[in-house]
């Protein structure tokens, strides 16, 4: 009989495709997993992954990690379930997101209103985040780009423009508007790829038959302002931050691109058990007034 333990390494190897960092992850010993993972494709009759150079998770693998995945989460919710009942309370939320900087406002106004409620917050790829959902790992989840996976439910929350940011003084900070073309020599400081922001400007790029000549990536996005306000390098930062930091001191250019935006949704599994949490921060986000910074009908 299959453990519910065995199956969340599986998990994790699955995830990794890794066997030494997995046991570095699960805090077990390498020999240990390799044999736990041995006997659960002894049990299934079937190997799980690809040992042939890099450890691969195979098809028939990746068929039982969905299974899995839902199995294990079916089961968390379940005893979160249980939580919320006995205890007559609204439980928890779990939201993950690509960036927390656009979320301050309804966060902090969601803490204010429920300060009773535990919020867990969880950096995510957009690509993870379908897999997380239906796992149930996570709540909900925003995105700045779309999430293609089936059996999920989704909020329209804004779009808005994406500005190319220069540092004072550089050769484009006179102008008002840029073509990608303009670009295409100009050295750019932006996120790491799978990140809306980098995918963004490798799809503007690339739709030119360009590529753009990236200087530095960085998954600190505060860190990415700094570089280019110092010189650095130019990037592409949506209007949201201009917002939140109006008297940086960089110039904003308008990109001369209809596909130069972002559009940020809301997710949420459509057959998952959400709590009385999740529900509440699912009503806190879609009411909120992005424009103002404010529940909507409300003054800032």
């Amino acid at each position: 009989m299959v453990e519910l333990n065995s199956l969340r390494q599986f998990l994790v190897v699955a995830r990794l495709e890794h066997l030494s960092r997995a046991a570095d992850e699960l805090r077990v010993a390498q020999p240990s997993l390799s044999r736990t993972i041995g006997r659960l494709e002894s049990e299934l009759g079937v190997p799980l992954f690809d040992r042939s150079g890099r450890l691969r998770l195979n098809d028939t693998g990746k068929l039982f990690r969905d299974h899995v995945e839902r199995a294990l989460g079916e089961l968390d919710a379940g005893r979160r379930a249980v939580a919320e009942a006995a205890s007559q309370g609204l439980g928890s939320v779990r939201l993950a997101s690509e960036t927390f900087l656009t979320l301050t406002g309804p966060l902090a106004a969601f803490k204010r209103a429920h300060p009773a409620i535990e919020i867990e917050l969880h950096w995510s790829p957009a690509e993870d985040m379908g897999r997380r959902l239906r796992a149930q790992d996570v709540d909900l989840c925003i995105a700045s780009q779309p999430i293609h996976a089936e059996g999920l439910e989704s909020a329209h929350l804004f779009d808005e423009a994406v500005a190319v940011v220069a540092p004072l003084g550089h050769p484009l900070a006179d102008r008002t508007m840029v073509t990608v073309d303009e670009l295409a020599n100009q050295s750019f400081i932006t996120a790491r790829k799978g990140h809306w922001l980098r995918r963004l400007l490798d799809r503007l790029f690339a739709a030119r038959g360009l590529t753009p000549k990236i200087v530095c990536e960085s998954d600190e996005h505060s860190a990415i302002a700094s570089m280019i306000s110092a010189g650095l390098g130019i990037g592409l930062v949506p209007a949201f931050a201009r917002r939140s930091a109006p008297h940086a001191p960089v110039a904003w250019i308008t990109v001369d691109s209809a596909e130069c935006r972002r559009t940020v949704t809301l997710y949420w599994g459509a057959d998952s058990h959400l709590s009385a949490a999740a529900r509440l921060m699912r009503t806190t986000i879609t009411r909120w007034d992005w424009t103002t910074g404010a529940p909507q009908g409300e003054r800032p």
